[in-house]
């Protein structure tokens, strides 16, 4: 095995018949299998995903809804498709009327995948409504496509009918499993937000529109350091984060410990976008706030500030730097010494 796969696993391969020998050689080379659940952002079970072993990048990221509707493997490898091969055919007005899905060409378009028994999606859904509203208002192109999780044709007419926007036809489950399959949807709301040519500028579309109510960042191109919000604050469950706390009742503090993170998050996520790979760390920085003060709690750190970690919710990890100054010079070594494995964690 080779590529990037063979920085988690080493040399190891995993025989369908030798799954005992396979575990253990795991374990006695001290591989942590929750370096694959980080890698590849697992956030729920049970997850399939398909890679190529020669490069270790993903192949499909939705490999249980690939072996439901491809049972027979007509469609191996199961590559990514562009956007506009996979959403291509009718699109649904709330008012009946159908329209082409080449209408959205030359268009940003919002990928909305949401259901009316999910209260978050409901109350997502009102936030978007006044979003795409001020975005159009203000002149953009702009589309949303809702791909529908309702459980019935019924509950779909409902929901959509306080929408705006454009929906695939709920009785087109094809197209919606293809659209689940192609942005390996985990959970809902998602909003998947798409440039002109049809490319992801950001899977965080939610976190974007609660954020920026009044669209001043449209269309939301993501940041290398983030200022840790509640909307923001789930992603620290998405895989390791790097969040430095300052003392916030210092108006400068925040912007300078982003000025400070910044050179070195571009540069990761530069270093591994060149290998057309996810980031291995988010970055954030973090105030005094009833939001942090639970996360300190929770995370049982101490109060000082500054104060440098890295959180590894899913491996109920935690590594900390606590030192009087800050410098560009000690985040970057932590940072090298965290991707290198040399750091030793601290339970959460």
């Amino acid at each position: 095995m080779a590529g990037a796969l063979t920085d988690v696993l080493g040399e190891v391969l995993v025989a369908a018949d030798g799954e005992e020998v396979a575990v253990s050689a795991l374990a006695a080379r001290g591989v942590s299998l929750l370096k694959l659940w980080n890698k590849y952002r697992v956030s729920n079970i049970p997850s399939l995903i398909f890679i190529d072993a020669s490069t270790g990048k993903v192949v499909c990221r939705n490999g249980l809804l690939v072996i439901r509707d491809d049972p027979e493997g007509l469609e191996f490898p199961w590559g990514p498709k562009p956007f506009s091969e996979v959403v291509a055919g009718p699109l649904l007005r709330n008012n009946g009327q159908t329209l082409d899905s080449s209408a959205l060409e030359g268009s940003h378009i919002g990928v909305y995948f949401s259901a009316h028994w999910c209260p978050p999606c409901r109350s997502l859904t009102r936030v978007l409504v006044e979003s795409y509203r001020k975005i159009k208002e203000a002149g953009q192109k702009f589309e949303i496509l809702f791909v529908s999780a309702d459980r019935s044709e019924d509950s779909f007419k409902q929901y959509f009918s306080e929408m705006p926007w454009v929906a695939v036809p709920y009785a087109d489950e094809a197209r919606r499993s293809r659209l689940n399959r192609l942005y390996g949807i985990q959970g809902i709301p998602t909003l998947i937000v798409l440039d002109s040519k049809g490319d992801v500028i950001t899977r965080q579309g939610r976190v974007e529109v609660l954020n920026d109510v009044e669209c001043r960042e449209f269309p939301w191109h993501p940041k290398p350091v983030l200022e840790l919000t509640d909307s923001n604050a789930v992603q620290l469950n998405e895989g390791p984060c790097l969040v430095l706390f300052v003392d916030s009742e210092d108006d400068g503090e925040s912007e300078a410990a982003k000025q400070l993170i910044q050179p070195i998050a571009e540069k990761i996520i530069a270093k591994y976008k060149a290998k057309e790979e996810e980031a291995p760390l988010l970055f954030f920085v973090a105030g005094e706030d009833d939001m942090t003060d639970s996360l300190r709690d929770y995370t049982n750190l101490p109060e000082a500030a500054p104060l440098l970690t890295i959180l590894d919710m899913s491996a109920r990890a935690k590594y900390v730097m606590d030192v009087e100054e800050i410098t560009p010079e000690i985040v970057e070594a932590f940072v090298s010494d965290f991707l290198a494995d040399k750091l030793k964690p601290e339970p959460i």
